[in-house]
């Protein structure tokens, strides 16, 4: 089976030490494709340096909220011109994350307004982080119109997942629907249409319940979705073969 990773920060510093071998781990464990998205403008360049390393690797170029502090207006200029030259798979990490204490609102949103605007104008999908968020960032999504993308590690209710399907974005599911109090977001998986459902291990954070407290990486990736046949009650090469056909057409990559 061929896995998408449509989620993997595999330029973070913790995989500095061994990304070959990560990287290598990933392939033997079916995982052929990774979505890496950027954080920070200063990060865009080392993001695009590990994307070359193998082939199968996807930037994605954006401004995270939690690092609001690191932004400048000017970065949006930047975005801007890495997108016309670089000609990433998609806009992201970009988002809104109302649960952090200290992070300015007001300048969340106005660097996501800016990364929508230049989505919609590129014809680009979004990488959508959305933590106490949800509704603002469904209601921007909604104003400014003509999007699509993914809001990625989705931990909302089943009416915001519609709300989101009928806007043409899907949700990311990964590592926290393995542990056995996630009752809400296991319902969820049990009854969503299998074609908006895109696989995710945002590593390095976020490990499924087997490897709780340790770093993640994208070899966990089947680990994740053997737990989701479970749950659904499903045979796992159909959730691997339709996640892997919903990321191809998300983010407009080649096939096998």
């Amino acid at each position: 089976m061929q896995l998408i990773d449509s989620h993997c920060h595999l330029d973070a510093p913790e995989f500095d030490g061994d990304r070959a071998a990560v990287i290598e781990r990933a392939r033997a464990a079916g995982v052929t494709v990774q979505i890496v998205p950027a954080i920070t403008a200063a990060r865009w360049p080392k993001l695009r340096t590990v994307c070359t390393l193998e082939s199968g690797l996807y930037p994605a170029y954006g401004l995270h909220p939690m690092f609001v502090a690191e932004h400048r207006p000017e970065h949006l200029d930047q975005l801007r011109d890495w997108i016309t030259r670089e000609r990433p798979c998609a806009i992201g990490e970009c988002g809104l994350d109302f649960f952090v204490d200290g992070l300015d609102p007001d300048a969340q949103r106005a660097y996501f307004n800016g990364q929508l605007v230049l989505a919609r104008e590129f014809d680009l999908p979004l990488i959508v982080h959305a933590r106490r968020a949800l509704d603002e960032v469904i209601h921007t999504m909604r104003r400014i119109g003509g999007l699509r993308g993914v809001v990625h590690s989705f931990s909302g209710s089943p009416e915001q997942a519609r709300q989101l399907w009928e806007m043409n974005f899907l949700i990311g599911l990964g590592g926290p629907v393995t542990y056995d109090r996630a009752n809400r977001l296991r319902g969820l998986l049990t009854q969503m249409p299998l074609e908006y459902l895109l696989l995710e291990t945002d590593a390095p954070d976020q490990p499924d319940a087997a490897i709780r407290g340790q770093r993640n990486e994208p070899a966990r990736l089947p680990a994740i979705f053997e737990v989701m046949a479970q749950l659904r009650q499903q045979p796992a090469g159909e959730i691997a073969a339709q996640t892997t056909a919903n990321a191809r057409r998300l983010f407009a990559l080649p096939g096998p």
